[in-house]
């Protein structure tokens, strides 16, 4: 393993095809093989740092344990949501279809810690729809990464807008952030809500408001 970044910076031009709302665009490599022995060396060396006894025994496999741990959170880098919206059935309706409180967890890239709640998503077919279990996918798959909330609502959002060519697609999502509840302010209980509209939820009030309504009805 070298220390070269496994993800390389698209130019402008391609970044303007691409899904997602990050200034950087990244290349998924799905043959990329997380280096578990080299994270085992970074935790060790944590703590350490803090002044703890890594061969003790409730710490002697914390090393290990983090490393499968990782590999699990992040497993989404090597993973194309995209793949989840490429069977689809052809079908001539064109109301809106929401799925509400799909839950999810990912972790924030600002401190390594996790943020969880849930994705609300709409979108108005175009004579293509997806079986909803692959809209859980599509988030199950863009949270494992290091996220941002804001981000995360968007990709989901410009998936659902390009790949499907969907009319319109909208997106909310409502979590509990720790690196708000456990360290800094430390303000148990609250919430950040993001939301991206595409197409027609975007220019159409009404139908914005009809998504609204019926996504975050309790």
């Amino acid at each position: 393993m070298t220390d070269e970044p496994r993800f390389s910076e698209l130019d402008s031009d391609e970044a303007a095809d691409c899904s997602g709302a990050s200034l950087r665009v990244h290349k998924i490599d799905e043959s990329f093989e997380v280096d578990k022995p080299r994270i085992e060396r970074a935790v060790r060396e944590i703590l350490l740092a803090i002044g703890e006894d890594p061969e003790r025994e409730g710490l002697v496999e914390t090393p290990a344990r983090v490393a499968r741990m990782y590999a699990e959170l992040f497993q989404g880098l090597n993973q194309d949501p995209a793949k989840h919206l490429q069977k689809f059935f052809t079908e001539k309706y064109d109301s809106m279809v929401i799925v509400r409180d799909v839950e999810f967890h990912s972790m924030c890239e600002h401190h390594l810690l996790p943020f969880s709640g849930k994705v609300h998503i709409g979108y108005i077919p175009q004579g293509r729809v997806v079986g909803l279990s692959k809209l859980a996918r599509v988030v199950e798959t863009v949270s494992r990464r290091p996220q941002l909330q804001e981000r995360m609502t968007e990709t989901i959002a410009d998936l659902l807008k390009n790949e499907l060519g969907a009319l319109g697609a909208g997106v909310v999502v409502e979590a509990t952030h720790s690196c708000m509840t456990l360290r800094g302010v430390k303000k148990p209980g609250s919430y950040c809500v993001t939301s991206a509209m595409k197409g027609t939820f975007r220019s159409n009030a009404k139908t914005r408001a009809e998504f609204l309504n019926l996504a975050l009805k309790k």
